[in-house]
């Protein structure tokens, strides 16, 4: 599949992706204001998080991806689509990454839904990052372009210019924490005693390996992969397991292959085909930080990032993407899948 893209012509100078096919197109048209933004399935012990809802039934998570966006800590709006994309795409990579490193993923019930093996999390986000880019606080650009040149253990040259690919990928983990994530070295993490030495060694390494199998991948399909991150846990056994979304648009961050030289020598921002499409938007258009009241993403926004989401799933997977049935209640339809495949 191509793709490639066209200004609109509307005040929100919104670029538009082409390579959307029209019935999916004209779905997601219709799906606006109607996407899947809280679940109530009736078991377990539910923690609604910023686009998750998990519930724990035993030893075992049924985790529902719903629609919600979120970005700089705060959600920003409702995409169609976008649950079952990442639900979808996690687990094509999940099937594809076991020789790398095992994962919780048991089974894949309805299309917004996994049901994961329980695990004891590891404190932190495994961040790997292969170019210098970012619109975030913890972004590498955001430290970089303040003037820092050491980041999470890392030591970056002077003279680099933001989306420049870095000479070897590298990793600048995170703190997990409920409002915001906070940059922290593999040395303070192994000091506060977040991670054992041994673990970080072991996680880290399969991280690096997920990620450059993960860019091996993408560059086949015409993408670029930027970054992402990595969530780790031990199960019952001791064994670790890779425990969350994995090459999603929303935990990484996917360029068009063919365009990235061009844009870059001509200073534009690259084709981009995850939410630092929408990140970029709120960041033109207020402060998401500082801002008590957001304004409120136009309906081009929310649409082509949907478009962007899908074009993404089938470059990735090969796949047609599936659209859901637009008649029936799709959480009760969820809730009856998930009642059925725990009874089994």
């Amino acid at each position: 599949m191509t793709a490639s893209a066209a200004t609109s012509e509307s005040s929100t100078a919104i670029e538009r992706t082409e390579g959307i096919r029209t019935e999916v197109d004209a779905a997601i048209q219709q799906s606006v204001g109607r996407c899947i933004q809280e679940t109530d399935l009736s078991i377990g012990e539910r923690t609604v998080g910023k686009v998750r809802d998990t519930y724990v039934v035993g030893d075992k998570l049924v985790i529902v991806t719903t629609d919600r966006q979120s970005a700089f800590d705060r959600l920003l709006a409702s995409i169609p689509f976008k649950g079952q994309v990442l639900n979808l795409t996690s687990a094509w990579w999940m099937g594809k990454t076991q020789h790398i490193v095992q994962n919780a993923l048991l089974e894949v019930p309805h299309p917004n839904v996994s049901i994961m093996q329980r695990c004891s999390v590891f404190p932190v986000e495994v961040v790997v990052r292969g170019f210098m880019t970012g619109s975030t606080e913890t972004s590498l650009w955001t430290h970089y372009k303040a003037g820092e040149r050491e980041y999470c253990g890392n030591t970056f040259p002077d003279g680099l210019r933001k989306n420049d690919r870095l000479k070897e990928n590298v990793v600048t983990p995170t703190t997990k924490a409920a409002d915001h994530d906070v940059p922290i070295s593999p040395e303070e993490i192994v000091a506060q005693g977040l991670v054992s030495q041994e673990d970080w060694n072991l996680i880290s390494s399969a991280a690096l390996e997920l990620f450059a199998y993960g860019q091996q991948e993408a560059a086949r399909r015409g993408l670029l992969l930027v970054d992402t991150k990595y969530e780790f846990g031990r199960d019952s056994q001791g064994t670790i397991r890779l425990i969350d979304e994995i090459h999603t648009p929303d935990s990484s961050r996917y360029w068009l292959a063919d365009t990235y030289e061009q844009r870059h020598t001509a200073g534009q921002e690259p084709q981009n085909v995850d939410k630092e499409f929408l990140r970029l938007w709120f960041r033109q258009n207020c402060d998401p930080y500082k801002d008590e009241t957001l304004p409120e993403a136009p309906v081009e926004l929310v649409t082509e990032l949907a478009r962007r989401y899908v074009l993404l799933y089938e470059m990735i997977t090969g796949e047609d993407f599936r659209i859901p049935s637009l008649e029936e209640d799709p959480v009760a339809r969820m809730k009856a899948s998930v009642q059925k495949a725990l009874q089994s």
